[in-house]
């Protein structure tokens, strides 16, 4: 296999694992297995990172083609993609250092409680639930009320959100849509 050049790497960094696919070298005939193995250590670790370097067009071209072919989930894992080796060595260690740094600080869990503070503010929950189509000041005060927090919107069902609201079948269908359907909610919308 001319030009396959594969290495994992597992750094424990402040008690958490992060694990790092580095591909210095993808062709065509290697591509397969290279995403094979991006899906394997995608079950096993919770912080995956797959460095690739792509100094050519054809490359970038290959992997984007590729990306969508093997069906990648946008994020999961996180691609991170640099022009040669010596920048791909430098992202590495730099994610795992602030991942180990965020550990230590015990930073992602005040992220994650910010944020639920901020998403929980009566305005915020407005803005963001009037930004999705079809969906009026009325239907995110009725959601509001009924079911409570944006989490729980993308979870409730289209029954759910009916039985609870006063929201038409088809408004509760483009909820439950948008939160479920990835072709749907990552699609431009013109209002």
């Amino acid at each position: 296999m001319v030009g396959f050049a594969l290495q994992d790497f597992i750094f424990n960094c402040g008690g958490s694992s992060v694990a790092f696919i580095f591909m210095t070298s993808l062709d065509s005939g290697t591509i397969s297995q290279f995403f094979g193995r991006v899906q394997k250590l995608k079950l096993q670790f919770a912080n995956l990172y797959v460095v690739i370097t792509l100094p050519t067009k054809e490359q970038n071209d290959l992997f984007v083609r590729s990306y969508f072919k093997f069906g990648m989930e946008l994020g999961k894992p996180t691609f991170v993609l640099v022009k040669d080796l010596e920048m791909g060595f430098e992202k590495i260690t730099k994610i795992a250092h602030s991942r180990g740094v965020c550990k230590r600080e015990d930073a992602t869990t005040k992220l994650k409680a910010e944020r639920k503070q901020t998403v929980q503010t009566p305005g915020i929950f407005q803005k963001v639930i009037t930004a999705i189509p079809g969906i009026d000041n009325h239907d995110a005060n009725a959601l509001n009320q009924a079911i409570g927090s944006i989490d729980g919107i993308a979870k409730a069902s289209r029954e759910h959100i009916m039985e609870n609201t006063d929201l038409s079948a088809d408004k509760a269908q483009m909820l439950s849509r948008f939160f479920r359907d990835p072709k749907f909610y990552l699609s431009p919308k013109i209002n």
